[in-house]
């Protein structure tokens, strides 16, 4: 398979991400990564030192996407901070109660597994989950600002709602089941409505 359109790091990247999504970080190996991306072991050492760099520039560049598309959400200026707010969680829901066969959420699949694992793994998904809560502060603040919102509070309300949506997928990948995060929606509105 020929790669013009895009670089061979992001090549690798990407194929990375599919396979971690649903097997994990620990249980893909270098040789099934380069397998399936189809380039040589060489071309992996070139972009990455090694595996742990690897996941650490796999997290970045989730978060980095992630953070694009949360963007163009947030900045919809036609919508009520609220209504910008459920649209996010609605997503949410809609792509973590998918069957739950492959996570989606690098976050979910990932903290647990590398917290112990890699401290360069763990700070970059703490960090890309900081921008996260900060993106959704925001967002809480437009909503006080235009009477959408009743909380006083976004920072504190920003950083529950974030774990609580982490925390509701983590149990949907346990359960297979959407419940916890229809409860979820049902606790975040009840908490954002004014």
């Amino acid at each position: 398979m020929k790669i013009e359109t895009q670089s061979t790091r992001q090549h690798i990247l990407d194929i990375g991400y599919k396979l971690i999504v649903r097997k994990g970080f620990s249980s893909v190996g270098l040789s099934l990564l380069l397998q399936a991306a189809e380039v040589p072991k060489g071309s992996f050492y070139h972009y990455f030192k090694s595996k742990e760099q690897f996941g650490e520039a796999l997290i970045t560049d989730y978060f980095d996407k992630y953070q694009i598309a949360l963007d163009a959400l947030f900045n919809d200026s036609t919508l009520t901070g609220y209504q910008r707010l459920m649209q996010y969680w609605q997503q949410w829901l809609h792509v973590q109660a998918d069957g739950c066969i492959d996570q989606k959420c690098l976050v979910v699949k990932l903290s647990a597994e590398v917290a112990d694992l890699s401290e360069a793994m763990r700070v970059a998904l703490l960090n890309g989950s900081a921008s996260i809560i900060d993106r959704l502060t925001t967002c809480v603040q437009i909503g006080i600002n235009d009477g959408s919102i009743a909380t006083q509070d976004p920072q504190s309300t920003a950083e529950m709602l974030y774990h609580m949506w982490l925390g509701a997928s983590l149990m949907n990948k346990l359960g297979h089941s959407a419940t916890a995060l229809e409860r979820t929606m049902v606790s975040t509105k009840a908490i954002l409505s004014p």
